[in-house]
């Protein structure tokens, strides 16, 4: 077992083999529960937002905005609390690298007051799920 972008895999398994048996080639994730695919939609608008406006990237990603939505897909997939993830703001467990948490603050900061502009109930729910407490860990 290695580790790669803070994910335990065996050898010969890379990042993108996981991602990609998770993922559909649309790139979007297929979350089963609803909480799960609001967060997940919600993380790609922040993404696009701030990659819209830092990266000049109109149609689609660039490669490293790309790779930053394709982690947090991972990781949001294996959360350990599942349904009952909390916002990460609230959540007790910081699973993503160190690199990529702060990648993931510049976005939110950046993105996270135009959001109420450009996804306005999107916006809402996400702060109404930010006063759900916890779980127990």
């Amino acid at each position: 077992m290695c580790e790669d972008n803070g994910m335990k895999m065996t050898a010969g398994q890379n990042a993108s083999d996981i991602y990609s048996a998770a993922a559909p080639e649309t790139g979007m994730v297929d979350f089963a529960n609803k909480r799960l695919a609001r967060e997940w939609k919600t993380m790609e608008a922040m993404i696009k937002i701030h990659c819209r406006d830092h990266h000049d990237a109109t149609a689609s990603l660039c490669a490293e905005c790309q790779g930053l939505l394709d982690y947090a897909g991972m990781r949001l997939e294996r959360c350990r609390f599942g349904a009952e993830k909390p916002t990460c703001a609230n959540c007790p467990v910081h699973c993503y690298q160190h690199t990529r948490r702060e990648q993931v603050k510049t976005v939110m900061r950046y993105a996270g007051p135009r959001m109420v502009w450009e996804h306005p109930l999107m916006s809402l729910r996400h702060w109404l799920d930010g006063f759900h407490k916890a779980p127990e860990v």
